[in-house]
């Protein structure tokens, strides 16, 4: 796949997912039904709101990766975990309104509520696998293949509440199951419920292999790695508690389940983009310049395009009653504006965001201005041994001059 094409579907994702999240928050704005009626928006869907940002920081991140690595599997893994549980979300909330909230106000909440069983126990079992696969795409090792056998199997069994007859699970329990197969509840239940510690599993499994990671790695790889190992290790705790939780039946504790795994969730992806956007992983930063430069140099085109536009239809107004003058002529003013715009900017986004990179090219420009006027050799050896321990910054500098 090219990355242009890589590109296009990751941000298409993402944002499906931030339109979903608008009416998710609408609906979560009008009241939690589920839970206990006449809940606030923020007492009752804390828990909601915060996998709405968990699952557009999945998507974003997720986004940012394949288009600049569209094989490497972490990237499309992430996205699908954004819109796993966008469109879980957008389906709780839909299914709580309908049947709870304001019963009969909307049609398809039994479909929903049966929706919404797949979008959270499947993004658990790929967020292992994406910490699994973390920063490469590749396994530690080939000793850690049974690890993400684990998640995927336990991906594939907790999508036996697809099918599984019978009530649906907390809160939508007297919602009969729309799709589920007659006489496969005891096979279905079953391998729904093993779904459930085999993700677990896997989820400490994924801490373990970023702990070695950590512990191999050094240098810059090892500040890349710190931040998301400490995610992974913490996530594979809360997974395996509140794993725990529901087999000891620890009940009157759902608000403040949802609340934590769904932090839980959100921290992922932050840790993951400290990583990508401050140590430079994936090289995003380049990317992220890209976007912030053609970014404003687009808004600033655009904004110099209208006005003149406007202030030559004014001027040549008593010349002309057209305005093809005024169009021709601002076309050609932002021609001209367009290499000296799009410098400026570059030097102003590398001044404020990439400091090191534009104090880099500042000392080489002053070295290059000193090196037409330097004739003593040892003196330009020694500026020259000086800027490149200032710029690449290497743990050793020499410097051999052939002699005459």
């Amino acid at each position: 796949m090219t990355p242009r094409r890589a590109a296009w579907i990751g941000w298409s994702l993402a944002g499906v997912c931030t339109v979903m999240a608008v009416p998710t928050l609408i609906l979560m704005a009008l009241g939690v039904g589920a839970f206990t009626p006449g809940d606030t928006f923020v007492q009752g869907g804390l828990g909601g709101v915060a996998f709405v940002l968990a699952g557009l920081a999945f998507s974003g991140i997720g986004a940012l990766v394949v288009s600049r690595l569209p094989g490497n599997a972490v990237g499309w893994i992430v996205c699908l975990i954004g819109l796993l549980l966008a469109v879980g979300n957008l389906a709780y909330q839909y299914a709580d309104r309908a049947l709870y909230g304001a019963p009969g106000s909307l049609p398809g909440g039994e479909t929903a509520a049966w929706l919404q069983n797949l979008g959270l126990p499947p993004a658990f079992g790929l967020l292992a696998l994406s910490l699994l696969l973390f920063p490469d795409g590749r396994l530690p090792s080939r000793g850690w293949r049974p690890a993400a056998g684990v998640a995927v199997v336990g991906v594939l069994f907790s999508l036996g509440y697809a099918i599984r007859p019978g009530a649906l699970d907390w809160p939508f329990e007297s919602v009969t199951n729309p799709v589920g197969i007659s006489g496969t509840y005891e096979l279905a239940n079953r391998v729904s419920t093993y779904g459930w510690p085999l993700m677990a599993v896997a989820a400490v499994l994924a801490g373990a292999a970023m702990s070695v990671r950590l512990r191999r790695s050094s240098g810059v790889q090892r500040q890349q790695l710190k931040w998301i190992a400490l995610a992974a290790v913490l996530g594979g705790i809360v997974v395996v508690v509140n794993t725990a939780s529901f087999f000891w039946s620890v009940e009157g504790i759902e608000r403040e389940r949802s609340v934590v795994l769904g932090l839980l969730f959100a921290s992922v992806p932050v840790a993951a983009g400290i990583g990508i956007l401050r140590h430079r992983l994936y090289d995003i930063d380049l990317v992220i310049n890209r976007t912030l430069v053609y970014g404003g140099l687009t808004a600033t085109l655009a904004a110099a395009y209208l006005g003149s536009v406007l202030v030559l239809q004014l001027v040549l107004s008593a010349v002309t009653s057209g305005n093809a003058l005024a169009v021709a002529g601002s076309t050609l003013a932002v021609a001209a504006l367009f290499r000296p715009a799009r410098s400026k900017i570059q030097t102003t986004v590398d001044r404020r965001f990439y400091r090191r990179k534009y104090d880099a090219a500042r000392t080489i420009e002053r070295f290059g201005a000193q090196l037409r006027d330097e004739i003593d050799l040892d003196a330009l050896g020694d500026d020259l041994r000086m800027v490149v321990a200032r710029t690449m910054q290497p743990t050793h500098v020499s410097l051999w001059m052939r002699p005459r």
